[in-house]
């Protein structure tokens, strides 16, 4: 409690300066009961003044009691002042600052009285909620229509709030004192149900596809009075929520003997695109103001069991999983072969790790859409099983995931379409775990068309790439990733160009420009053989400065930076690419593979022309010209 007195004899003299303050729980909006009337410069000496400062109560949980709070902020107040018989006053003065959060008040004489508080976050409105100006304690405040039949879209907070106006005798004359409780707590006349899920199984969490909730017959009050009680009932009917996006509702409390109850309905898609509809009845059976109340539902899904990882796009967004060559990975990581190194016919790499976990790393600019990883297992059969379905493996993925096998017993769908058994294994266990891939994406189907995969990895040869110029050595500067996916891009292309009908046709068609170091014919099978010989390039970017522009040989490979970017549409770039590959394969400058015809005609024509038919069909994949990571 605390104490203000005040000076009848004083306040004559400094006409009402001094002020009360008063600290109750509401916040917000300039809407109030009492008047509104600006104050007067001077008033009677007769009378106080208060000073009413509100705050929100958060929710409690369940049965438990609400303990922070915050200042209130609301879109519309309402406040009224009654005395001990429970009839409001007319004859005071009051308004709400919203800024500050406080009601002031004038005009408070000798007496017991309570201040009434009602305040709305939200649009009344969309509730059709009515507020009312009662005349005593008892009469209806606040009221919804009974066929409403839906959630409350706005919050509603009521206070009550006791005090006294006393007056003494003293030896400096007649002294009022205004008795006020400190930190009176706005609360919340509504309830909030949280519809929660529990899965047995992580991966069915993220394949659900459609949550709805139907009720049974629930009645709630529709009618609230200044004194905090409710009445009226409403018509038992409410419309179905869709849980897909918001799953938190609000209710006012529930009539006397009713119930929250009705089904959850859920729809979950299969890795096999398979969809199982599921129901659940939930019955909640108390509903109080300012209280959040769970109603849980626990999925028991027929693929609890299974041993297939399914990794929607959302499970997979939720896994936030890395990935590799991205601008911010070290250059001791994409410089080390023995953390990054890729055959071009085997882009998708697939082991499972000594701790059980299931490793995919995907050396690709695109995504790649439905990949159903199989396995063979000699623990578990001689047949090939279901392991995990990715609605998306990303580009560049480096996912890591604990498979199930190495969790708990499960049930392995085998190839034949039998279901097994199989108890818990040891990750020991699946060590020689042999992997296969199937997906529809036209994309998958031009990666499987490459046959004859060529090693690549990435050097610095001397360069910097901390360094703003790339800390150039001789002929070379410091690759970065930006560059390093690129050159992915360029030998998923070659790789999968030398074996294409049409490029062999080029050939064939043009055998007679096609002539080594010394001018002999080279046949078109023989150059074939060479195209498609298993090779290991390490690549790196070749600084410009000295004049040159790509480099290569032998195990060596690199070009200058616009020639990596602009490999898909420019021919003089293709040719810069494929003049190196014309040494790669052994030839000098005076074949028709450097300076002559084979690089600057026929490949880098047919390179560019045949765009579209390639892996990596364009630059916008990877964006590399905008990429702020460029020198």
């Amino acid at each position: 409690m605390r104490i203000l007195n005040l000076n009848y004899h004083r306040m004559k003299a400094m006409k009402r300066m001094t002020r009360v303050t008063f600290i109750t729980f509401l916040c917000s909006l300039l809407l109030v009961a009492c008047s509104q009337e600006e104050w007067q410069t001077s008033v009677d000496t007769d009378t106080s003044e208060a000073v009413f400062k509100l705050y929100d109560m958060d929710y409690g949980e369940g049965n438990s009691r609400a303990e922070s709070r915050q200042e209130s902020r609301y879109d519309r107040l309402e406040f009224y002042v009654v005395n001990e018989n429970g009839d409001r006053l007319e004859d005071i003065k009051g308004k709400y600052n919203p800024s500050t959060s406080e009601i002031y008040m004038e005009g408070l004489h000798e007496g017991s009285y309570r201040l009434l508080v009602l305040g709305v976050k939200g649009d009344e409105s969309k509730d059709r909620a009515v507020i009312y100006q009662p005349q005593h304690l008892n009469d209806t405040w606040l009221s919804f229509p009974e066929d409403l039949q839906k959630p409350l879209e706005a919050e509603y907070f009521y206070s009550q709030t006791p005090f006294t106006v006393n007056v003494r005798q003293t030896e400096s004359g007649k002294q009022e004192v205004v008795s006020i409780r400190q930190d009176v707590s706005q609360q919340r006349i509504i309830a909030r149900a949280d519809f929660k899920f529990g899965y047995n199984n992580p991966y069915v969490r993220y394949a659900v596809t459609d949550r709805h909730l139907s009720f049974g017959e629930v009645y709630f009050c529709t009618t609230f009075s200044g004194d905090g009680s409710f009445s009226g009932k409403s018509n038992g009917v409410m419309e179905d929520l869709d849980l897909n996006e918001n799953t938190s509702y609000l209710f006012m409390p529930l009539s006397e003997g009713s119930s929250l109850n009705g089904e959850v309905a859920l729809h979950i898609r299969s890795y096999r695109n398979e969809t199982v509809r599921q129901s659940y009845a939930y019955s909640q059976n108390q509903l109080e103001g300012n209280h959040i109340y769970r109603v849980m539902t626990v999925v028991n899904h027929p693929d609890d069991s299974s041993a297939v990882m399914f990794l929607t796009e959302d499970a997979y967004k939720a896994g936030d999983y890395r990935k590799i060559l991205q601008d911010d990975e070290p250059k001791e990581v994409y410089t080390d072969p023995s953390q990054r190194k890729f055959n071009t016919a085997q882009p998708l790499q697939l082991n499972v790790t000594e701790a059980g976990e299931l490793h995919v790393r995907f050396y690709s600019p695109r995504s790649l859409k439905g990949a159903l990883v199989k396995a063979r297992v000699p623990a578990i059969s001689d047949e090939y099983f279901d392991l995990a379905y990715f609605d998306s493996i990303p580009g560049f993925a480096d996912f890591y995931e604990v498979l199930p096998l190495v969790q708990r017993a499960s049930v392995c769908r085998l190839e034949s379409g039998r279901q097994i058994q199989v108890p818990q294994l040891e990750a020991s266990q699946l060590a020689a775990t042999e992997f296969k891939v199937e997906s529809s994406d036209p994309f998958w189907g031009k990666l499987q068309k490459i046959m004859h995969g060529w090693n690549i990895y990435w050097g610095l040869y001397g360069g910097d790439p901390e360094k703003e110029d790339g800390g150039p050595v001789g002929n070379w500067m410091g690759i970065r990733p930006v560059h390093c996916r690129e050159s992915v891009a360029l030998f998923l292309n070659f790789t999968y160009m030398i074996d294409m009908p049409e490029h062999e046709q080029i050939l064939q068609e043009n055998a007679d420009q096609l002539y080594d170091d010394n001018k002999n014919p080279i046949k078109v099978e023989q150059v074939l053989q060479q195209m498609r010989q298993l090779r290991t390039l390490q690549v790196g970017l070749v600084y410009p400065g000295n004049g040159v522009i790509g480099l290569g040989g032998g195990s060596t490979f690199g070009a200058y930076q616009q020639a990596w970017f602009e490999h898909y549409t420019n021919t003089y770039a293709c040719s810069i690419m494929f003049h190196e590959l014309g040494h790669v394969m052994g030839y000098g400058h005076s074949s028709s593979f450097t300076y002559g015809p084979w690089a600057e005609s026929l490949m880098n024509n047919f390179y560019v022309r045949n765009i579209s038919q390639f892996p990596i069909d364009s630059a916008t994949y990877l964006n590399s010209k905008n990429n702020p990571h460029k020198y």
